[in-house]
């Protein structure tokens, strides 16, 4: 650090504990490692990495559920700066907002804390450090938990060169400070672990993804589609011992990185850690002077569980949450509760389809955001995987649910893909998903059996495909088992595995 008076900014502190709090936090700056990480790291650390860098926008926000590795993919990316790239301690500042008690003084947390890093830390403006190209690297952990965290941020991108990176798991929270932060932030979506990462976490196998960065395009080449099941043949061994491992644990990283651990021990964890944490924490954060109820809450999810991969009416949930609580509840209050969930990225919701800006009657279809909270939640767990579950027959219909829910959440995942559910209307039956890329689309459905009839479960997508105004060139059948034959030529079939291992 440079030998300079600490009075940038003029009179400036932060009180002692705040002070301890911060500097325990960045250890790097007292020359102490950090935590110790894991050496596995996601897809997205590199793409992390060159987001900071590339210029395009001055901050890059990192959102994804609770538990999914956004914490530990920042602070493996402060190691590798640290370590590998060099990069002076005293440039890396990171502060966590998950619990918001020691910055409760604070007026503006983000622009006291970065000013008093700058006197103190630092020994220079931000500003005095990229010229002389060194620019400090800012880690904001859960900043979404702070009011005006976007006004903040804005100011502080705006009137300072810096990397910043932010990360959150609150949807809603994120994409309320979008508008003040228009131009200024570039987005990066972290779900749960892909089938390859499993491969690679749990088997030290790297498999190399099929689909590119920003290819949505090619989902528009029905050769694309037979590639699909090509090189998940081409790796059928491997993708088979992750499928059965993701069968059986969902795709949360704390199920994979300890495979030793008993499955009772990991729902118990996944509870605790993810869902309970957004019912009894993430519930108190909403908008100021809104009535929450946690139990109502907890009786949602609980039902989302059950009806995951389907679409029911608003009929059944006010009848059965009503039975539930012995309470009136109305179901704008619990469509409310819906899009917490939702903005919590617990769920998702495919709602349906919009044509000519015309948003087609129907509910929308509820994909739990991984099955293994499904399971941990309703301590039942329903295999995916054709081996298991061809021994636990009388769970095929739920395993078909899932295996939708499955399929629903693995798309919304897939950057920018506009994805719609397909309500039955009059004569023409429902389709599971639709995939819209510019102006043609996709229809996609998922028969989740081990034998298919090659035209009763094809009616959805050839009803779909009939109609010329839909403008739709294929469609996408995902089965249980590889080597479904289909006659007509406009119907791929890909089996769920394959498809997982696209990305």
């Amino acid at each position: 650090m440079k030998d300079k008076a600490p009075d940038i900014f003029g009179k400036l502190s932060i009180r002692p504990e705040l002070e301890a709090y911060l500097r325990d936090m960045n250890p790097w700056w007292e020359g102490k490692p950090g935590p110790k990480l894991p050496a596995y790291r996601r897809w997205a650390f590199d793409v992390l990495l060159d987001k900071l860098h590339s210029g395009l926008a001055p901050a890059v926000v990192l959102k994804g559920a609770r538990q999914v590795g956004k914490t530990t993919l920042q602070e493996q990316a402060i190691q590798y700066l640290i370590r590998e790239k060099a990069v002076a301690p005293r440039r890396v500042l990171r502060v966590q907002f998950e619990d918001l008690k020691p910055f409760r003084a604070l007026k503006e947390p983000i622009l006291e804390i970065s000013r008093w890093y700058q006197n103190c830390v630092l020994g220079e403006t931000l500003n005095e450090a990229a010229h002389r190209s060194e620019p400090a690297y800012i880690f904001l952990d859960e900043a979404q938990n702070l009011k005006d965290w976007a006004p903040q941020l804005k100011m502080l991108v705006d009137h300072n060169t810096v990397h910043a990176a932010v990360t959150g798991s609150s949807a809603l929270r994120i994409e309320s400070g979008r508008d003040s932060l228009a131009g200024r932030i570039t987005s990066l979506d972290l779900g749960t672990l892909l089938l390859r990462e499993i491969a690679a976490l749990r088997f030290g196998e790297a498999l190399t993804p099929l689909l590119p960065p920003n290819g949505l395009k090619s989902f528009l080449n029905a050769e694309f589609w037979h590639e699909v099941s090509a090189h998940g043949h081409a790796h059928l061994e491997m993708r088979d011992q992750a499928f059965r491992a993701f069968s059986e644990r969902g795709g949360y990283p704390i199920g994979h990185a300890r495979p030793e651990l008993e499955w009772a021990k990991v729902a118990d964890q996944l509870n605790e850690t993810v869902i309970r944490r957004v019912i009894q924490h993430d519930l108190r954060l909403g908008d100021v002077g809104r009535k929450r109820d946690p139990e109502l809450l907890e009786a949602v999810f609980r039902l989302a569980c059950r009806y995951t991969g389907q679409a029911p009416g608003q009929a059944i949930f006010v009848t059965e949450l009503r039975q539930a609580l012995q309470a009136n509840v109305a179901w704008q209050r619990i469509l409310s509760y819906f899009r917490f969930l939702e903005g919590a990225l617990l769920l998702r919701l495919a709602r349906p389809l919009e044509l000519r800006l015309k948003r087609r009657k129907g509910n929308s279809k509820i994909c739990i955001v991984d099955h293994g909270l499904r399971a941990s939640w309703l301590e039942e767990v329903v295999p995916l995987d054709a081996t298991d579950l061809e021994k636990a027959s009388h769970l095929s219909d739920l395993a078909g649910h899932i295996a939708e829910s499955v399929v629903g959440a693995f798309l919304a995942d897939i950057p920018n893909l506009d994805l719609a559910h397909f309500p039955a209307r009059g004569a023409e039956p429902e389709v599971d998903y639709i995939l819209t890329i510019g102006d043609k689309r996709i229809p996609l459905e998922v028969k989740y059996r081990r034998r298919i009839d090659p035209l009763t479960d094809t009616l959805g997508l050839r009803s779909f495909l009939e109609k010329a105004h839909y403008n739709a060139p294929f469609g996408i059948l995902v089965t249980m088992l590889d080597h479904v034959e289909i006659r007509d030529p406009r119907i791929i079939p890909v089996s769920l595995p394959s498809l997982l291992l696209m990305r």
